[in-house]
């Protein structure tokens, strides 16, 4: 046997014995085997300091505003006062409150509402109303939904307590003015618009009346 075939016989030998070995050693893999997916690190959580205090991140203001804004600042300082305040439910209580009072007002009777409603604004509201009767006018309206509701500004006087929150909405409505005689004269009772608000509400942080008052509308 020729010295060169012994050489290939060799290495042939050793080829076979580390493929044998490996095979003990890793196993064997038969059909599909999803990719690797590698986790991407992850640090050390952490908290967030905002109004230079050690606590968390209050989110429910975060959502709403951006941090170290002027209206920021008011709503954390509102909820120092008052714990239990949350931007989001009173958001939320603005919105019901939105719809009743500018129905009310299209509706021409301001009795269930009067109870949210600062005596300037009442009155400009009233005076409205008392014209339109005056010209013999009616108003036919559907409410047809809140399409936005969001925060505009916000302030808090600390000597008094008073905050001050002003919202913006845009709501959806049919709504139509007839004259004495019937005919339209305003709107159109067919066809539904938008209507875009901003309004401002206010209260004094920590008595025990929770109701917001309308004091400003845009």
């Amino acid at each position: 046997m020729s010295n060169p075939l012994l050489q290939l016989l060799v290495l042939a030998g050793i080829a076979i014995f580390l493929i044998l070995r490996l095979r003990n050693v890793l196993g064997t893999r038969d059909g599909f085997e999803p990719p690797k997916v590698e986790r991407p690190a992850t640090g050390p959580s952490k908290f967030e300091v905002i109004e230079g205090s050690a606590d968390q991140v209050d989110h429910d203001i975060q959502d709403h505003a951006e941090p170290g804004t002027p209206a920021a600042q008011a709503l954390a300082a509102m909820k120092r006062v008052e714990p239990d305040f949350g931007v989001r439910d009173f958001l939320g209580g603005s919105r019901q409150a939105y719809e009743m009072i500018l129905m009310a007002f299209e509706r021409g009777d301001l009795s269930e509402v009067r109870p949210f409603l600062s005596e300037p604004v009442a009155e400009a509201f009233q005076s409205v109303i008392d014209q339109r009767t005056a010209q013999g006018q009616t108003v036919e309206a559907q409410f047809l939904g809140t399409r936005d509701t969001a925060l505009a500004s916000a302030e808090f006087d600390q000597a008094t307590g008073m905050a001050e929150i002003t919202v913006r909405f845009v709501g959806e409505l049919i709504a139509a003015t007839r004259d004495a005689d019937g005919n339209v004269i305003e709107g159109d009772p067919k066809v539904a618009r938008k209507q875009k608000d901003l309004w401002t509400f206010a209260r004094h942080m920590g008595e025990a009346d929770p109701n917001w008052q309308l004091v400003a509308t845009g």
